[in-house]
């Protein structure tokens, strides 16, 4: 569930980067139609096969997905416009000549954009290389910096020292930005640790969202919100080995993490009382399951209406819930982040000054993990 966009017309406001496994792309398949055109997902797609495929053209109407194969060889099946479905091309600054030239074919199938992917700690290029890459990019795709959404990607932040490295870092790179007209600008991080397995079970777990913060701390340069949705920003992380049923939810500023290992009775019945403990929860949202069907599913198993599902199930929910949080954060009354950044023809303002540098808006609360009272 999603407020009212205030009569505007529909523009992206979040762009989260999600890997494309089933857990991601399910809860993508399940959002509110109203929420679509004001969510435009980062796809990282690890390997092209037909269940990838099938899910994207069931997503909702509306939902135009990024779509980044940077990870993937330069072969005829990772041109995206031969896929046949609507996207948009994400683009990083080393990429071949060939791959540009496909890329700008793809963008022109479809919706003439795509996205330039910086990441803030990886791409180390001061402004006048920045500017060869990404004139690079556009003479070879074929399009105007109008045309693209620019990405600075700052990765990882797991904790207040990184948040403080990291704006810095970002700002310089946003001070660039500002000399180019591009269609949107995005701040993106991702605050989730790239393990659980440390944490306690059997109780919830706050975590800072500290990617939520460092956003916060980026308020008065105007940009748009991404982040790595309940996963983390560190590629090849994650719990392989943990099979523990575990929900990450997430609310104002924190998530609360659920890993459940309680011995005795079936494992139904466990999730069962891990899902009871939640709904009972003051994070529980007041709008209970119409908050969005991750939240759904989950009161159904609170009931123990269903299974309890697989690791991707838990996926699936949490990510659901996380999308409409974030949205219904993002639209919140009073707070100017659906259009930030953008003038009135909707577009990225260039300007030849540095932008202001104004107070944070928050500050980082010690300590990165505490168990909940």
């Amino acid at each position: 569930m999603v407020p009212a966009h205030g009569g505007r017309a529909a523009e992206p406001v979040y762009r989260p980067i999600l890997a494309s496994r089933r857990g991601e792309l399910e809860a993508l398949s399940h959002l509110d139609p109203a929420a679509a055109p004001l969510l435009a997902p980062i796809l990282e797609v690890g390997a092209v096969d037909r269940s990838t495929m099938d899910i994207l053209r069931r997503l909702p109407a509306g939902l135009l997905p990024y779509v980044d194969v940077t990870g993937l060889p330069d072969t005829p099946d990772t041109e995206l416009a031969a896929w046949g479905v609507p996207l948009v091309p994400v683009v990083g600054l080393a990429e071949s000549d060939r791959r540009l030239v496909a890329h700008g074919a793809a963008a022109r199938a479809y919706a003439r954009r795509a996205l330039i992917r910086l990441r803030a700690g990886q791409d180390r290029t001061g402004p006048a290389a920045g500017t060869t890459a990404v004139e690079r990019i556009w003479r070879l795709t074929g399009l105007a910096p109008e045309e693209c959404d620019l990405l600075v990607d700052a990765g990882d932040v797991c904790c207040p020292a990184d948040v403080r490295q990291a704006e810095p870092r970002v700002r310089r790179l946003l001070d660039w930005a500002r000399r180019h007209a591009w269609r949107s600008v995005t701040v993106a991080a991702g605050g989730m640790p790239p393990t659980l397995s440390r944490l306690p079970t059997d109780e919830p777990v706050r975590l800072d969202r500290w990617d939520w913060q460092l956003w916060q701390r980026l308020g008065d340069v105007g940009v748009d919100y991404g982040d790595y949705g309940v996963g983390p920003a560190v590629p090849g992380s994650g719990d392989p080995g943990d099979r523990l049923p575990t929900v990450r939810y997430t609310a104002d500023g924190d998530w609360w993490v659920y890993r459940w290992s309680r011995r005795g009775g079936r494992g139904d019945d466990r999730f069962a009382d891990l899902c009871r403990t939640l709904v009972s929860a003051p994070h529980w949202p007041s709008a209970g399951a119409a908050f969005s069907w991750g939240d759904h599913e989950l009161l159904r198993r609170a009931r123990r209406g269903a299974g309890a599902g697989s690791a991707a199930n838990w996926a699936a929910w949490s990510t659901s819930h996380h999308l409409a949080h974030v949205l219904t954060a993002l639209l919140r009354p009073g707070n100017d982040s659906a259009h930030r950044g953008n003038d009135s023809a909707g577009g990225w303002r260039p300007t030849p000054d540095r932008p202001q540098r104004g107070r944070s808006l928050r500050q980082p609360r010690g300590g990165e993990t505490r168990r909940a009272g």
